[in-house]
């Protein structure tokens, strides 16, 4: 029978087999960005279209050809969230986050929607990790965030990313950089595409994120934005660099990052790898001071970074990182009865309650079919009760690590089974040298050392 229907074009299933991949990565970025007093923020997948518009910038790709826009039932424009900073500021504004104590400090994790030709590390529906930083004006702000970014790719083991750095100004440099342009660029007029034809009058920064080859090459030859910057946003650009050098974060500074969305002011940066392909970007933000004022609040400082992790988990597969196990089950109970399956759900339940993965049979197979499917699941011991068993109170435990098997009794079983995996893993400790182990050490991250 064919099926009904595939997956969209530009999404992505993710599967039990590669789903704790995922949540290992998540979970590693909510601990360090909690460490940071960055603390999660949801909101609603869809905004009203204006909101993106106005914040993301009408000259923008996004905005222009990539955002999943429709009319609802009410004929009012929606449009699927495009990236997450323009719902956290709005969320920031409208839930009057700003008479909180500041600077607020916010992560999500969130899914994202563009319209563009799916590629690898590219996904029209695709996962975003991000932070945002309201009310903290200074370069230690900036600073702040690159570490953050940069300390999520250290703990899991990531190699090679290059930190590029600069810093595209106020409004007040912009002006006489952004006539620069126009004049370099109104030389080339013939050659560009017509998008950035459209752009020259409006935002001609646009241009140079242009992803047209052969705008890309006129562009290498166009004026520089540092040659441009004003007293004050040169020396918060070189205090960035110089609390990046204190802690030791190596960067190159990069004349040609400009962001591909228009709320961005003064620092912009990437984290870039060669190892994933022509979309090397792996994380990238900066300063966006004027976002809030543009939405209708009052003019406050803004900061913060958006990371891809669909194209973070291929660079960890081009990388060949190390992800922790999945969690696997810690005991199969097999029955060779009703009486005796309803004996394995009462103990798989009590084992449960314990933070123990337990398993029993809910699916009728017969007793070799049982045992079958504890072997494919990888279940760390098991043990069959049948009528004897019932009748005995006892029962045979099987380690399928080693074989080795112990009688033990049905009563109180949570806490008997507990010592002996606490017992077996005391013994795996000593045979490497490691004696001393806490014993809550090892319940702390369950018997797995899983969470």
């Amino acid at each position: 029978m064919a099926l009904i229907t595939n997956a969209i074009k530009g999404t992505l299933d993710t599967l039990p087999s590669e789903s704790y991949k995922v949540q290992y990565v998540e979970a590693a970025m909510r601990e360090i960005a909690e460490n940071y007093g960055f603390y999660e923020m949801r909101t609603p997948v869809f905004e009203h279209t204006e909101l993106f518009q106005r914040s993301v910038g009408e000259t923008t790709d996004v905005v222009q050809k990539e955002m999943y826009t429709f009319n609802d039932k009410g004929g009012r424009s929606i449009t699927l969230r495009p990236e997450g900073t323009a719902g956290a500021a709005r969320a920031f504004l409208e839930n009057g986050l700003f008479n909180e104590a500041m600077p607020q400090k916010i992560y999500y994790l969130t899914s994202c929607y563009r319209y563009e030709k799916p590629q690898a590390g590219r996904l029209r529906e695709f996962h975003q990790f991000g932070v945002e930083c309201f009310g903290a004006p200074t370069a230690a702000a900036d600073a702040e965030i690159i570490l953050l970014a940069n300390e999520i790719f250290n703990y899991l083991g990531i190699n090679g990313l290059s930190l590029e750095i600069n810093s595209i100004g106020c409004p007040e440099c912009r002006k006489k950089y952004q006539q620069a342009l126009r004049e370099y660029f109104t030389a080339h007029i013939d050659e560009l595409c017509d998008t950035c034809k459209s752009r020259l009058e409006k935002n001609p920064m646009r241009i140079l994120d242009c992803k047209s080859p052969a705008d890309k090459e006129i562009a290498k030859g166009a004026p520089k934005i540092l040659d441009y910057l004003c007293e004050d946003c040169n020396a918060h650009f070189e205090l960035v660099k110089k609390y990046l050098t204190a802690n030791n974060v190596e960067f190159t500074v990069n004349p040609a990052i400009v962001r591909g969305l228009d709320y961005y002011t003064r620092t912009v940066f990437e984290f870039v790898s060669n190892e994933i392909g022509a979309q090397g970007t792996v994380c990238g933000g900066g300063r966006y001071d004027g976002l809030i004022e543009e939405m209708g609040g009052k003019p406050t400082a803004a900061c913060g970074f958006g990371l891809g992790i669909e194209r973070l988990l291929l660079l960890m597969e081009a990388q060949q990182t190390a992800f922790p196990e999945r969690k696997k089950c810690d005991i199969f109970i097999g029955s060779m009865g009703e009486n005796e399956n309803l004996k394995a759900s009462q103990l798989a339940t009590d084992l449960r309650n314990e933070g123990l993965a337990a398993q029993f049979d809910t699916v009728g197979r017969s007793l070799k079919a049982q045992m079958k499917y504890a072997d494919k699941i990888g279940a760390l011991y098991t043990m069959v009760i049948g009528a004897n068993e019932l009748e005995s109170g006892k029962a045979v435990l099987k380690n399928m690590t080693d074989g080795t098997t112990e009688e033990i009794e049905l009563e109180d079983f949570t806490d008997k089974f507990q010592s002996v995996v606490i017992k077996q893993a005391m013994n795996g400790f000593d045979s490497f040298g490691l004696d001393g182990i806490d014993i809550n050490d090892i319940l702390g991250g369950g018997i797995n050392g899983n969470n």
